[in-house]
């Protein structure tokens, strides 16, 4: 990301509290669990703790993409995050089947958000390389 852009810069401090909160109560929510084993609602209540960062981690990509004003930057990141949709799209079906026959198990489900953001940055890494070769902005 180029520097001194306003988007990107609160993109940037909404981000990062966001994403040590989702780590730090990650930890302390497994930590929990392990030596008080709750049930029932606690149990739910504790599990659904962690997701509440990354859920405004999804709010805080979507207002980049809104705020953002520089049409190459914001094209490009629509682009690669219709490439890391497709691509979870197409993992989660071929595993599917996969799963269906008995050739594998069942992943956990909260494993895809972060393999679509790992699609979604190297489809951007990918595009980088591809515009500076053809001579292009970064």
């Amino acid at each position: 990301m180029r520097k001194g852009n306003p988007a990107q810069r609160r993109y940037i401090l909404r981000f990062m509290p966001l994403m040590t909160a989702y780590v730090l109560i990650l930890f302390a929510a497994n930590r929990y669990a392990d030596a008080h084993h709750p049930a029932g609602l606690a149990l739910a209540m504790l599990s659904i703790l962690p997701t509440l960062p990354l859920l405004g981690v999804i709010l805080v990509m979507g207002l980049y993409l809104v705020e953002e004003r520089d049409e190459f930057i914001r094209n490009r990141l629509i682009v690669s995050m219709l490439w890391g949709t497709g691509i979870l799209l197409a993992v989660a079906t071929v595993w599917g089947f996969l799963e269906n026959t008995g050739m594998v198990g069942h992943p956990p489900v909260y494993l895809a958000f972060p393999l679509w953001c790992a699609a979604f940055g190297i489809v951007q890494g990918v595009l980088a390389i591809r515009d500076r070769m053809a001579g292009g902005d970064e």
